[in-house]
Order: C-alpha cells, then sequence, then structure tokens
C-alpha cells in the first residue's frame, strides 16, 4: 500500500483533495491510502519523520512564510525514494520544484482530471520498478518489498505479512517464488521469509519487528544457500 501525505493551507484544497484521490484508487483498484493530510508545516515534517511515507503532494505557499520546497529538501536528505508532486498558482517556482527531483508539478486550480492523469503515471511509474515495489494480483496492489516480513501459504490461499497489514491472494505459491528478489528465501514449504528482516537462524527464523518464530527445513537451507 502506498501511504500519501497532503500540505496545503487552503483547507477547502485540504479536504477537496483527499476525496479525489480515494476516487482515482477506487476507479482503478489503486492500493493508495490518504495516510495524512495538514496546513501545517511542522506537523508535516514530523509525520513524515516518523511515519512511511510514499508519495507528498506538496503546496508551494505555505502560511508563516514557509513553503514546500523547504519540505522537500528536508524529506530528500532522508528519503530518496518518496514521489513529490507540488502544487501552486506560481508557476516561477516549477524549476526550483523538480531540483528534489519532483514527479509533477500541477498548476492550480487543480482539476480531478489533472490529478488523475498523475497518479495514474505514478502508478504506472511504481510498477515498473520491481526492485523496489511487487505486484501482488493483478488488482494493481503493490507492496513495498522492504515492508514484507513474512510469506506464508495457507492452502490455495497466500497471505503476506507486512509491517503495517496482512495482504491475501490466491496464487501459486512456487510460482510466486519464481518473481519474488533473491532476498525472499523459502525456509519451509509453506514460508517466505524477507532475509533482510531475519534477526536469527537455529531452529526457526525470528524475524524483525515482529516477534515470530517461522519453521525451517535444512532442506530449504542447504538448497537455497540462505546464509
Amino acid at each position: 500500500m502506498l501511504n500519501f501525505v497532503i500540505c496545503d493551507d487552503n483547507i477547502n484544497i485540504l479536504e477537496k483533495l483527499p476525496k479525489i484521490l480515494e476516487n482515482i484508487f477506487i476507479k482503478y483498484n489503486y492500493d493508495g491510502h490518504i495516510a495524512f493530510k495538514s496546513d501545517d508545516f511542522d506537523e508535516i515534517l514530523d509525520y513524515v519523520d516518523n511515519n512511511k511515507t510514499d508519495v507528498l503532494i506538496l503546496d508551494i505557499n505555505l502560511k508563516n512564510g514557509k513553503n514546500g520546497l523547504q519540505i522537500a529538501e528536508t524529506v530528500r536528505k532522508k528519503n530518496k525514494d518518496a514521489y513529490l508532486i507540488f502544487t501552486t498558482g506560481h508557476l516561477e517556482y516549477a524549476m526550483m520544484a523538480y531540483k528534489f527531483k519532483t514527479f509533477d508539478y500541477i498548476a492550480k486550480p487543480i482539476t480531478p482530471e489533472r490529478l488523475e492523469e498523475t497518479i495514474i503515471r505514478l502508478f504506472d511509474d511504481i510498477n515498473g520498478l520491481p526492485k523496489k515495489y511487487i505486484k501482488i494480483d493483478n488488482k494493481n496492489t503493490v507492496i513495498d518489498e522492504n515492508e514484507i516480513n513474512y510469506i506464508k501459504r495457507d492452502g490455495m490461499k497466500i497471505i503476506f505479512h507486512t509491517l503495517s497489514k496482512d495482504y491475501e491472494i490466491y496464487s501459486s505459491f512456487n510460482k510466486l517464488q519464481g518473481i519474488l528478489p533473491s532476498h525472499f528465501i523459502r525456509c519451509h514449504k509453506s514460508f517466505i521469509v524477507n532475509s533482510k528482516n531475519v534477526t536469527n537462524v537455529e531452529t526457526a527464523v525470528s524475524v524483525l519487528q515482529e516477534i515470530v518464530a517461522l519453521p525451517v527445513k535444512e532442506w530449504y537451507i542447504v538448497n537455497e544457500e540462505l546464509f
């Protein structure tokens, strides 16, 4: 799931944008979520600093002499992968915005059609980046691979256990293993673990951020050359 954060000092826009985005998510079955919105510069920085943020939609001109460019500069020091989308009525700021690896620059007034165009391109871009995101079904559901702790097979059902929630799909476990990045290791016939989140290997695998032990079969460890 992609977490969207919105910052705009116009309350009407701050209420309008999430509704437009939610309609776009529903229309295209995009796995997006409005995680946070605020008109306050410091609140946005505090949220982004302490929470997973994938997409920021930032107004350039904010109250109290602050601006979205300052937020972008701070964000880029810690998060080089977040998608930045700027909105403003002042097009002269466009070139300044793009130095922060800006994905798009939308002139106000923002129309649903213009925002929809940007979101479609954004998800198309994400679906073309398998090293970071994994597309798990035909409904455009994507998961940041770093968020996945482990994957469990339960009959024909496959459950992705992530830091934020669980995702369930119906698919072939063997087929899934074939499309996952190499650091996803099959430690048991019913479990695939993200080795980047493994803290200990004995007779079970302890997974970081989740106090959980997964069963390990020696055959899988040897053949996958896990560690």
